[in-house]
């Protein structure tokens, strides 16, 4: 998912821009490096038993959700990014558009998806580690039992978040590590062991079924939404545009040829889970590990069922170190900025902002006790995966939102991307974007058919009241903000409607191509000091 590489920082520097993945020199990343960067960032194993209870119209997902989601959202996230470079990242592309409020709660959700998809990952990380200890029998029963998962999952979050504290040079090894022995080898040793498996005549459990699905009953597709979760991510990995030499030209290319690796590794992944186990036997926590373990048993050599787990365990531990300090990247230019208390703006002196992994650590403890409270952990994992691809698309649309007033409100501004074919090529990007995040969105607030998550209206109130919580929370925390949160010796560049001084709603009349200077820039970090003062935006 992508997810899994979101917010991946570098927590020793206390600047947003340099806490991400480190900028290299303007011209420096190809297109075939960009392509690169996207699929390792997006391709995934740990939803690939979601989408195996589809069998082949799991193709279909896959390609319907990259056409109507993964495409049109990463070509409009590369031109705002290319367009908006200084700190902030999606805080600034939509406070730039909306203003801080609503610039703030886009970020917050971001946060928050990061946070409910903790809990998710740390239940496939103990199903993991169970998986490694023999017989299989075992794996299976202490996989599913709560009181086990929950310790393992606090165990593997608290671990990460404590060693954060000392700095994350040795986080960051450990996720590029996990990230090629914990993903990348274990894909490419599935897709190899399934082709080799097909293609020797073994019994293929795979159903003869349609390639599309029944839209008739909308609950049989509800899991198909999460993989809108599995391509997110984007709105971080946009920011590499400005790296490229030709990005009009080249970024395209990059896409589609990420996208036709992504959708190719992701059905061929989950096909051969679909293989090996009937569809009825798809765990969403336990599927992956049970078909390793098929697959090498029925070449004699079910030993290393067991060594693919432990690469498996391995890669969330790599996913999990390197996203604990994630978040605080872009909550801290939130804090800068003056939206929230003075102590969630200062590091230690490791350069990590401790008291936002508390909040954090907090959040993900409360809601991995959803584990205890639904009928199984498997139920558990995908009220939590809906709850964060909920939060997910509804910051997705906000970023529509945002990319659709500024092309308004700043229409000379210069745009180092354009999202191709002028104001045709913005509409139809937007309305196809906006209607595959909106479907996503309607169909992950209905309990799924393939798997028992015990009551439903109690399963659908869980997710509207969450949704609502996790939406209104921030605004609530804007409405009462006060003056004092303002460090005058804390920087962050100024919006552009701040240095114009106008509004956000307000067309800029700047003339084409320009750019404020840095005396400019200061009059305008003034101005927002003053106004914030004032209580105004």
């Amino acid at each position: 998912m992508g997810i899994d590489s979101t917010n991946a920082s570098s927590g020793e520097n206390t600047h947003p821009e340099r806490a991400k993945i480190k900028s290299t020199a303007k011209g420096t990343i190809t297109m075939w490096a960009m392509a690169i960067l996207i699929i390792t960032s997006i391709l995934s194993l740990r939803g690939l038993p979601s989408e195996a209870k589809f069998g082949v119209q799991s193709i279909f997902y896959y390609i319907f959700a990259a056409v109507v989601f993964l495409l049109p959202f990463s070509l409009v996230c590369a031109e705002l990014a290319s367009t908006y470079t200084k700190s902030g990242g999606l805080y600034r592309w939509v406070s730039e558009a909306f203003g801080p409020r609503w610039g703030w709660t886009a970020m917050f959700l971001e946060w928050m998806t990061i946070i409910i998809w903790f809990p998710t990952v740390l239940m496939f990380g103990a199903a993991s580690l169970a998986y490694i200890f023999w017989p299989e029998s075992f794996d299976q029963q202490l996989a599913s039992n709560k009181i086990y998962t929950l310790v393992i999952a606090f165990i593997l979050y608290w671990g990460a978040t404590f060693n954060t504290f000392r700095g994350t040079r040795s986080a960051n090894r450990l996720s590029t590590y996990g990230g090629l022995f914990g993903t990348i080898i274990p894909t490419v040793i599935l897709i190899v062991l399934g082709i080799v498996y097909f293609a020797s005549g073994k019994t293929i459990e795979l159903s003869d079924e349609s390639f599309f699905p029944d839209f008739g009953n909308l609950s049989t597709i509800v899991l198909a939404a999460s993989i809108f979760l599995f391509y997110g991510g984007m709105e971080i990995q946009a920011v590499h545009i400005n790296d490229m030499k030709n990005p009009a030209r080249d970024f395209p290319k990059a896409i589609f040829l990420a996208i036709a690796v992504i959708v190719i590794g992701y059905a061929l992944g989950t096909l051969v889970i679909g293989i090996v186990i009937p569809t009825e036997n798809i765990d969403l926590l336990q599927a992956l590990l049970v078909a390793y373990n098929k697959l090498w048993d029925s070449f004699g050599l079910s030993w290393l069922g067991n060594i693919m787990a432990a690469f498996i365990m391995f890669g969330v531990l790599g996913q999990v170190s390197a996203l604990v300090n994630g978040p605080s990247v872009g909550v801290m230019a939130v804090a800068q900025s003056g939206y929230l208390p003075r102590s969630l703006q200062s590091v230690n002196k490791n350069g990590v902002n401790q008291n936002i992994l508390y909040i954090s650590g907090a959040v993900v403890s409360l809601l991995s006790l959803v584990i205890i409270v639904l009928p199984t952990v498997e139920s558990a994992y995908q009220i939590m995966s809906q709850l964060a691809t909920i939060i997910y698309l509804v910051m997705v649309l906000i970023i529509y939102g945002a990319f659709i007033r500024l092309r308004r409100t700043e229409p000379y501004k210069k745009r180092g991307f354009r999202v191709p074919g002028g104001k045709v090529g913005e509409w139809t990007v937007c309305s196809i974007g906006i209607f595959g995040a909106l479907a996503a969105l309607l169909l992950s607030f209905l309990p799924p058919s393939q798997i028992s998550t015990g009551n439903p209206i109690v399963y659908v109130g869980i997710l509207l009241v969450g949704s609502a919580i996790f939406i209104g929370l921030p605004l609530i925390v804007y409405a009462y903000r006060k003056p004092s949160w303002r460090n005058p010796n804390a920087h962050f560049d100024p919006f552009d409607w701040q240095i114009e001084g106008r509004e956000p709603s307000q067309v800029s009349k700047w003339a084409s191509g320009y750019e404020p200077d840095e005396d400019e820039s200061e009059k305008g970090q003034a101005k927002a000091i003053a106004n914030h003062a004032k209580g105004k935006h």
